[in-house]
């Protein structure tokens, strides 16, 4: 049996970057929703975040 191991995506949705770093998702949508959620994209009625841009806001605590 072999495991394959994928790459992370790019883009992550705000409940996946929730789950993964411990952070309510409230907090996240919040943030999102006032356009302080740096690398977050409204697509329709998601949000996408990069993942890349908000791993550095967390590293950081600054963001692009």
């Amino acid at each position: 049996m072999t495991t394959e191991v994928r790459p992370k995506r790019t883009g992550a949705s705000i409940p996946e970057l929730s789950e993964e770093f411990g952070v309510s998702e409230t907090v996240l949508y919040g943030l999102a929703n006032s356009n302080n959620l740096p690398g977050a994209r409204r697509l329709g009625k998601r949000i996408v975040v990069h993942r890349e841009t908000f791993e550095e806001w967390m590293r950081t605590g600054q963001g692009s």
